[in-house]
């Protein structure tokens, strides 16, 4: 890795937003001895589909265990245990450079906002107050902390995720067309270590939360359910994992069997005789964590994982949050994908936010998150 890139004050700043030098020199000499790349990333042990009872539906509960679930739910909130923690960090490049976090969604309102109302929503419901919280990135930060003091008067819950720098296939620093480290957010693998370092988890303990209900900012759908909330806290686990059942041609991280233990398995970890399609859902990046639980370290995996970055190849180093599943104990529940209730719409592009707004909007009016005399706006 060439360090005498890293000037004191270059270094300096990485290191503000986290950037760990250490652990960059060690993915630089996995890169040099060959040791990183697709194929250290797929999984070397025992994968199976995972037995048909280790997926629970939502909507086979029995009507009697919906009720008490929703109670159960309510009251979660109603006492305080319960925080909404929206992922809006990343690199602020597939709607154009803009955060989208901060892009007009439905009616004029922006992705972040309608994720905080939707808290605020619940809140009033259960007559109590849900924690708002957002993991920006370095990118996203400054414009996130000052769109919240526009509309709300101060900066709100928003701490960082980390910061790295790419590398070259052949293990140095890569450089952007500025001659400068070119920077990157590694996953969000980082939030249980950023919640930490930030002290965010420990005054959401300290206040009595118990639970933190985490989505993607462009899932408008991964509403904060009462019932959803009762059934993660009946089942016991650490940690409840949202999936939706696959449609041709799907792939993303699923429930697997490694080794005995169901977790979740990006596609790319997958052996590649593995036949991805027998496993019919597919994870939504909606995750209910329990406070306590995740309130350590977790020595979780990183993955060579290969981007185009100004023409040429680079490499980041990423790792996801999924993987906690091989550490705590979780549950897995199958949600509606489409339809009434649905709950995963995800938006990457405007394109996608053109094709399904019409529909994200019938249900966030339908749980009373939006007002139901609004129009659509046009893009």
């Amino acid at each position: 890795m060439t360090e005498r890139l890293f000037d004191d004050e270059t270094l300096s700043k990485l290191q503000s937003w986290g950037f760990d030098l250490e652990m960059s020199r060690n993915h630089a000499q996995k890169l040099r001895t060959g040791t990183a790349g697709a194929a250290a990333n797929r999984i070397s042990g025992r994968v199976e589909v995972p037995p048909q009872e280790a997926i629970v539906r939502l909507e086979e509960l029995a009507p009697e265990a919906r009720r008490e679930f929703a109670a159960m739910g309510r009251d979660a909130i109603h006492r305080g245990a319960v925080g909404v923690l929206v992922l809006s960090g990343g690199m602020a490049t597939r709607f154009g450079g803009v955060v989208k976090a901060l892009v007009p969604a439905i009616d004029g309102v922006n992705f972040l906002e309608l994720k905080r109302r939707d808290a605020e929503r619940a809140g009033e419901k259960a007559e109590g107050k849900v924690p708002f919280m957002a993991m920006s990135s370095f990118a996203t930060d400054a414009a996130i902390r000052t769109a919240n003091r526009a509309a709300h008067g101060d900066e709100g819950i928003v701490f960082p995720q980390f910061v790295s720098v790419r590398l070259t296939p052949e293990g140095d620093v890569f450089l952007d067309a500025e001659g400068a480290p070119s920077r990157y957010a590694p996953g969000h693998g980082d939030l249980t270590f950023a919640l930490r370092q930030s002290g965010v988890l420990e005054r959401f303990r300290d206040a009595g939360g118990e639970l933190l209900v985490m989505s993607n900012v462009d899932n408008l759908l991964a509403t904060l359910d009462e019932t959803v909330l009762g059934a993660h806290l009946a089942s016991g686990a650490a940690i409840t994992v949202e999936c939706v059942d696959k449609d041709p041609g799907d792939r993303g991280g699923s429930p697997a069997l490694v080794d005995g233990r169901v977790q979740i398995v990006e596609a790319f970890r997958f052996p590649e005789a593995f036949d991805q399609d027998a496993v019919g859902v597919f994870n939504t990046n909606t995750l209910i964590l329990d406070a306590k639980a995740i309130d350590r370290d977790f020595d979780l995996s990183w993955f060579a994982v290969e981007k185009e970055v100004d023409g040429r190849k680079a490499i980041q180093f990423e790792h996801l949050v999924g993987e906690l599943t091989a550490f705590l104990p979780t549950q897995y529940l199958a949600v509606p994908r489409t339809g009434p209730g649905a709950r995963f719409a995800p938006v990457k592009d405007p394109a996608e936010l053109e094709r399904r707004r019409a529909d994200i909007r019938r249900e966030l009016e339908a749980r009373g998150i939006i007002a139901t005399t609004g129009e659509i706006d046009a893009p």
